[in-house]
């Protein structure tokens, strides 16, 4: 009989799973959506429960539409997005929100509520801030920890349980929660988003006791083991196999952060060379190398974040499709192209894709945006200025309401989300990375448009995955690692992704490219400049 692997991934919209074969061959997946609940500005969050019975729901589908034996699943991985879950000491959900309702019992990652308590920790220098780039971001779990230590002491104090959501998802499904054993992590989630020092094996305890967080490492908040990703992490309790459909010894693997598992999904056989982008509703950019690299602004080197044996660097936008979902929706042009859209049938981007094309036909391709220009920071910038206070500038605008018009501004997005790639590559390799080529996965994956801006902005080539859920796939090459089917990550790595086409960047562009990226560059010293003339303030 056949042998077959879940991955599973929580994402910000949706838990989705995927069955695959030991080729890397995704031979069915499903998705179920989960809710956002935004009680006030800046405050972003979501239910364990919720997520976890999406879940349940997720792996019975796939399981049905992949027609395979209940039996044959010898594994499973999972990924989920870097948030904070909190626990009472029964395992039970713990409210994070202003509305007190334990379901609501997760601070997600584009939650800003800390964003005071982030420039605080970064201001203290401390030597542990080395490793995350010398910036610490409201993303990150101790500044929303402090936060909720200061703001909701009663909140604080009431959970026992602090997890990543990652490890959250594989500590319900080995049956660690609510009972004596302590919940395990991952070394993926403790050293991107806690802290933790894992090339010397310890927490910052002098930078906890400084912050007043010093009761974190009591048991059992920050206990319990940290596993390499990919480590199996125990088997799957039998009331979670009943409910998933599934049936045997089946593996759990320690799990992954989800842009982690993206870069995981398309590694190859030679990540070191390679800048992995995952790109959805926010940007991750994940690059790889055997000697750590300090980059400015941009989080790591992180010691076994991804590949027991090395180190990654994590650079990051916060909105991306978030961003240009917004340009298009703001605009007035909105019903107009949704109802085009729906009458061709077709996407709306398919739309905004093929005016362009009209368009550049007609006039060219460099009078398009030669006067139109965005600067992508609406929701801060992730890397590399590392400050989440930043705002986005658009200049250039007209009166203009038609179609037409947004397609020029949905353009120019395009264009600058692609030109804060540059700005993280240029980081990256002005202090030790080699980058010469991007691997994509995410939603950009659908978007050709998108894909040659991207590769003429960067004037790197794009190699595309063979198979385009490099996310679920690296769930499932956790899976394969943790049974013993590969013997190691880099193996599974190797031996399940593949490159299935290569975009080049085209040469006659890239005089234009450059000078609307010194625009781009141009626009954040004027919003500086502005601030300096306002008095100085965010």
């Amino acid at each position: 009989m056949s042998a077959h692997y879940l991955g599973i991934d929580v994402g910000s919209g949706s838990v989705r799973a995927g069955v695959f074969d030991g080729y890397g061959r995704c031979l069915a997946q499903a998705a179920h959506p989960i809710s956002q609940f935004r009680p006030e500005a800046n405050f972003v969050e979501q239910s364990s429960d919720e997520i976890w019975d999406a879940c349940v729901a997720a792996v019975r589908d796939s399981i049905e539409a992949a027609g395979i034996p209940a039996d044959s699943v010898r594994a499973i991985g999972f990924d989920a997005t870097c948030s904070l879950v909190a626990l009472g000491a029964d395992g039970r959900p713990v409210s994070v929100s202003p509305t007190d309702d334990d379901t609501q019992n997760i601070v997600m990652w584009m939650d800003h509520r800390a964003t005071a308590e982030a420039a605080e920790i970064t201001a203290t220098g401390h030597d542990a801030l080395r490793y995350i780039g010398g910036q610490v971001s409201p993303e990150l779990e101790l500044p929303k920890l402090l936060w909720l230590a200061r703001n909701r002491p009663d909140q604080y104090e009431r959970a026992a349980i602090y997890l990543d959501l990652a490890d959250y998802m594989v500590a319900r499904a080995v049956g660690e929660l609510g009972g004596e054993a302590t919940p395990g992590k991952s070394t993926c989630t403790q050293v991107c988003k806690w802290l933790y020092l894992a090339h010397e094996g310890r927490w910052p305890t002098d930078l906890l006791n400084r912050l007043g967080l010093e009761s974190l490492l009591d048991k059992p908040r920050m206990a319990g083991p940290i596993r390499e990703p990919g480590a199996p992490a125990g088997r799957l309790a039998p009331d979670v196999a009943e409910a998933f459909g599934l049936s045997g010894e089946i593996t759990v693997a320690t799990g992954l952060i989800d842009a982690h598992a993206g870069a995981l999904g398309m590694l190859g056989d030679d990540p070191e060379a390679s800048l992995a982008v995952i790109a959805g509703t926010s940007t991750c950019h994940i690059a790889f190398s055997r000697e750590p690299c300090f980059v400015p602004g941009v989080w790591g080197p992180y010691w076994g974040a991804v590949l027991p044996d090395g180190w990654i660097n994590e650079g990051g936008q916060s909105a991306v499709g978030a961003l240009i979902d917004h340009v298009i929706r703001d605009s007035a042009a909105y019903a107009d192209l949704m109802a085009e859209a729906k009458a061709q049938g077709v996407s709306h981007f398919d739309v905004l894709n093929a005016r362009l094309d009209a368009m550049e036909a007609e006039r060219g391709a460099a009078t398009l945006t030669r006067d139109v220009h965005v600067l992508d920071y609406h929701h801060g910038n992730r890397s590399p200025l590392a400050d989440a206070s930043l705002t986005g500038i658009v200049t250039g605008l007209t009166l203009g309401t038609g179609i037409d018009d947004l397609a020029v501004r949905y353009l120019a997005t395009l264009q600058a989300v692609s030109y804060g790639t540059r700005h993280i590559v240029e980081a990256l390799n002005a202090n030790g990375h080699q980058v010469t080529r991007l691997r994509l996965c995410g939603g950009i994956l659908k978007n050709e448009r998108w894909l040659a801006e991207m590769a003429d902005a960067t004037d790197l080539p794009i190699e595309l995955p063979t198979e385009p859920e490099t996310v679920l796939l690296g769930s499932a090459m956790l899976a394969v690692a943790a049974c013993g089917e590969q013997p190691d990550l880099r193996s599974a790595a190797a031996a399940m992704s593949g490159t299935d086409r290569v975009i080049e960047p085209r040469g006659e562009r890239r005089a234009f490219h450059d000078a609307k990226y010194r625009v781009y560059r141009t626009m954040h010293a004027h919003q500086m400049a502005y601030r300096e003339i306002m008095g100085g303030g965010h």
